[in-house]
């Protein structure tokens, strides 16, 4: 197995991709939605973190969370894939791994690093045809965003956020 370094930068959030195993639609059903999240939650508890915004969809999910100790967000990721997978109801016989072995992160360098993040995890359910309005989905964070007025209402439905050219983070 290859060693992977992943690099530690104190109050710094992180972008997080973690992928379905052989992109499997796993996350589809709302229930394992609901039970990733109640997951996330409950890691919270254990190992702190903000949970700065997230989206989950049918085979993936992007998470942007701000560790309490920036050396605990590969221990967070493990903690939330090991007990969403022994907690999934699934097949036995035919559901053996969820996740894919790794994930991918990014050390957000700047606001403006965070703010295109933001837009890239606020974007994904259209970008994958599952919306047209990405305030109509209903498994992200965007909706928290425009009720604090972080996001206008209508954001993004007409046209792509131009912030997000070129990001392809899956």
């Amino acid at each position: 197995m290859a060693n992977i370094r992943r690099h530690f930068v104190a109050n710094t959030p992180i972008f997080i991709t973690a992928v379905c195993f052989q992109r499997r639609p796993i996350l589809k059903s709302e229930e394992a939605k609901t039970l990733l999240l109640a997951v996330m939650r409950e890691v919270k508890q254990i190992i702190p973190y903000r949970m700065l915004g997230y989206v989950i969809l049918d085979d993936h999910f992007h998470w942007i969370i701000l560790p309490a100790k920036a050396e605990d967000f590969p221990r967070i990721m493990q903690s939330v894939k090991l007990r969403f997978t022994r907690r999934f109801k699934g097949n036995p016989e035919t559901f053996r791994q969820a996740w894919q072995p790794r994930f991918w992160d990014h050390i957000i360098r700047n606001a403006q690093d965070l703010a295109r993040h933001l837009d890239y995890v606020h974007y994904n359910p259209v970008k994958h045809g599952f919306v047209a309005d990405p305030m109509a989905y209903r498994w992200s964070s965007l909706k928290s965003y425009v009720v604090r007025g972080r996001y206008p209402s209508g954001w993004a439905v007409a046209t792509p956020p131009a912030t997000t050219q070129g990001m392809e983070l899956e």
